[in-house]
């Protein structure tokens, strides 16, 4: 408590009338990467005790719709929908789109684990964490959505941040200035879920339908279009998907079929 009373950011959400210092965290993330617009629908997962549902709902406006979540119990806030429930059960899923009257824009998610003080343990159990919340934004995201979910650094994170860049367009690690500097804690933030029905590393048989400009080959898998280095017009090539953009992908041709 003596800390907290001396942290700038603790007495400035006192006196703005902010439930928690971590206000400020989403205020500086979404100035610099723009994840939350006016109109939006907004998801928050942990939502306790309410400080991201209150600037969620201050950057949506009046057009905006914000549902929080947490299986503890959150004190109303004019304007924003909350649901005593797991964010692991389907069930929650449900609720939360009914609310909404459809898909979210944004998911984002400032839950950590209860801490042991084991460090090992709280990563693992911060990472598990954070699949769970994108297990539930691939859910409830609209096509090109955006997700934001706070990790534990340690030795899984890298591993995690690569399964959220095969969902995502654009992915980047972040530590916004309100974050204490003794803090482990980093942020993910995830632009433009991907719809298409590949993803990066997928590994597939595709025949070359056509040229682009460059020539390069262009393979179509369901009506998404893969730009395939180096092929040819009507072979048959065994690729690695890399690169996957909203509306097309790049491979590379690892074996020719003929």
């Amino acid at each position: 408590m003596a800390r907290d009373q001396r942290d700038y950011y603790y007495r400035r959400a006192k006196e703005e009338g902010y439930r928690a210092r971590s206000a400020y965290k989403l205020l500086q993330i979404n100035e610099k990467f723009h994840l939350i617009k006016k109109g939006d629908s907004v998801v928050d997962l942990g939502a306790a005790p309410g400080g991201w549902l209150q600037v969620a709902h201050q950057l949506t406006g009046k057009e905006g719709k914000v549902v929080g979540v947490d299986l503890e119990p959150i004190e109303p806030i004019p304007g924003v929908v909350t649901f005593q429930a797991d964010i692991t059960k389907e069930s929650t899923v449900d609720l939360v789109k009914e609310a909404l009257g459809g898909d979210a824009d944004v998911v984002i998610c400032d839950a950590a684990p209860n801490l042991s003080g084991a460090w090992d343990m709280d990563h693992a159990r911060s990472i598990d964490l954070s699949r769970s919340a994108l297990a539930m934004a691939e859910k409830l995201l609209k096509p090109r959505g955006n997700f934001l979910a706070k990790v534990f650094q340690g030795d899984m994170f890298p591993d995690f941040l690569a399964e959220v860049k095969k969902e995502f367009s654009s992915v980047q690690a972040h530590s916004p200035a309100a974050s204490r500097k003794e803090s482990a804690e980093m942020y993910i933030v995830a632009k433009k879920l991907l719809s298409g029905p590949v993803k990066p590393g997928d590994v597939l048989d595709v025949q070359i339908e056509s040229l682009g400009k460059s020539g390069d080959g262009v393979a179509m898998v369901d009506g998404f279009a893969i730009i395939v280095k180096n092929a040819r017009l009507g072979e048959t090539v065994r690729i690695k998907v890399g690169a996957v953009k909203p509306n097309f992908a790049f491979a590379d041709v690892l074996d020719r079929k003929g």
